[in-house]
């Protein structure tokens, strides 16, 4: 017998051996289902975008029936149905590996695997009717099940509880989730250090309070959100460990007084164990928080680049061009062209951290155990999912065909006075303690204010006004290539310093 999350894993009883029979597949199946599963060598399900078919109403039954003497009504059956919402998801799901009682006949346990075949071959073929009256993918498959062959389907459930697997089924899609956005990130970096490369040698303004400092080199700018990249995918493969811990078993919060084996079940679905606590097992929702999270500091990150860039396109910068597949124009303005995928990847991440807070404040008033709030964490979970894949994605696209503009950056960089910082660095040289020095400096720069000249520009005996210590040789520290130059430790904008930077990315990334 299988389980609901992995149809290709048999559920079997303490006599059989450890191992889980499987069933080997190379093919994809498409199936309308609730949660997506993890890459562990079990068939996955891939559900269509598509319309949930459903029975009308004169056909719905009882599936939860024995307590209840009516039926729920229209308006409460819509309100709590999750139908509406995976129809909108490409997914996958799987039928989690349990136990069967310890004296359950081979023929029941082949009844029931070969229905589960037939009914996955229904959904793959798009002729399984799902009905709203059982609620979820669950109670659909199992009551299906059911009617097929009778009394052993109703031995699916043993020893389990909606509650264990539905989250079992969200950390497997959630750990899934996980590979998929690192090879995103990864791809994102790249193209980043592809840029950086290809602008070898760039000075352009750096800025703080938006406001121009110092000179950097581009590839060191661009190296700056490879950095903050890596962080996230640290955050996220630290997230994915935590979360790799398996509930299947807690069942509905007590566990259970059936001989199961949950150490067998874990290690067949590639966690690490079995969560410990069953009442922690049910509710946890920890593991989606720290996703949310992470995605959403990723979301960040994203969107200050892509402020830069919008930033960068304007005619009031004019640093870089994007080419015409990757901009836009405007309905009433020709002559128009507009870097739109950047300001959706900033508009975005504001519906990213937005997702976060959603299930921030859906979990922070609930009482253990399970509580049918935990229903709303989906929704908030594959958006955000689906938003920074496509958010990473467009960046790396939009990185790659961008032009930018040596001669109008070349032009711009005299302005502000970018290298008074080195010619204090020069001052404390000499002795001069740095407070003394950025005095000396002040006043410098306010004599080019009104000269409107540059530092470089002034002569030695106007410098010397404001500091008798400045000597001929206090030329090679003016100008922002030589600035530049002057920059030599460990992780500075230097030449030298930068090129380190960029061959360990190089490197680590396996640019060739």
């Amino acid at each position: 017998m299988r389980s609901l999350l992995h149809p290709n894993v048999p559920i079997v009883s303490s006599s059989h051996p450890p191992q889980l029979r499987r069933k080997s597949t190379t093919s994809s199946h498409k199936v309308p289902v609730l949660f997506p599963n993890s890459d562990n060598g079990l068939r996955h399900f891939h559900r269509p975008r598509e319309r949930v078919r459903c029975w009308p109403k004169e056909q719905r039954g009882e599936t939860l029936g024995g307590r209840f003497e009516e039926s729920v009504t229209d308006a409460v059956e819509r309100f709590m149905s999750l139908f509406p919402l995976t129809s909108s998801y490409t997914s996958t799901t799987s039928w989690v590996a349990g136990p069967m009682p310890p004296c359950s006949p081979t023929s029941d346990r082949d009844k029931i695997l070969c229905g589960l075949d037939d009914i996955e071959r229904q959904i793959d073929a798009g002729e399984f009717v799902w009905r709203m009256d059982r609620e979820d993918v669950h109670m659909n498959i199992e009551a299906a099940l059911t009617d097929m062959i009778g009394e052993p389907a109703k031995k699916l459930h043993t020893a389990r509880s909606r509650n264990d697997q539905v989250v079992t089924d969200l950390r497997l899609w959630c750990r899934d989730t996980i590979d998929k956005i690192l090879v995103r990130i990864r791809k994102l970096q790249v193209s980043l250090v592809k840029v950086g490369i290809k602008n070898e040698g760039l000075i352009i303004p750096g800025y703080t309070h938006l406001q121009r400092a110092q000179p950097i080199l581009l590839q060191h700018h661009l190296l700056a959100y490879v950095e903050q990249l890596e962080r996230d995918i640290t955050r996220l493969s630290n997230c994915k460990e935590r979360m790799n811990f398996c509930p299947l078993g807690a069942c509905a919060l007590a566990g259970t007084g059936l001989p199961i084996d949950r150490f067998m079940t874990s290690e067949a679905l590639g966690f690490t164990a079995p969560m410990r606590n069953s009442i922690d097992a049910v509710s946890d929702r920890d593991f989606v928080l720290e996703l949310l999270s992470a995605n959403s500091i990723i979301a960040m990150h994203l969107s200050r680049l892509g402020e830069e860039w919008v930033l960068w396109a304007s005619e009031e910068f004019g640093f870089l061009t994007p080419s015409d597949s990757v901009s836009t124009g405007s309905s009433i303005m020709p002559q128009k062209k507009n870097p739109d995928p950047m300001e959706l990847v900033r508009g975005k991440s504001g519906r990213v951290i937005g997702s976060l807070v959603t299930v921030l404040v859906l979990c922070k008033g609930l009482p253990l155990a399970y509580n049918r709030d935990l229903q709303e964490d989906k929704e908030p979970l594959f958006d955000s999912v689906k938003t920074i894949l496509g958010v990473l994605e467009v960046l790396a696209e939009f990185a790659q065909n961008i032009t930018f503009n040596r001669a109008k950056i070349q032009k711009a960089l005299p302005a502000g006075h970018l290298d008074a910082t080195t010619l204090a660095d020069y001052l404390v040289n000499k002795g001069v303690p740095f407070r003394t020095a950025h005095d000396i400096v002040g006043r410098s720069v306010a004599l080019c204010v009104s000269k409107a000249c540059q530092l470089s520009e002034l002569s030695l005996d106007e410098l010397r006004s404001a500091s008798p210590v400045f000597e001929a040789d206090v030329y090679e520290y003016l100008g922002f290539e030589n600035a530049i130059d002057k920059f030599s430790s460990y992780g500075s904008t230097g030449s030298a310093r930068v090129a380190e930077q960029m061959h360990f990315w190089v490197s680590k990334l396996q640019i060739t």
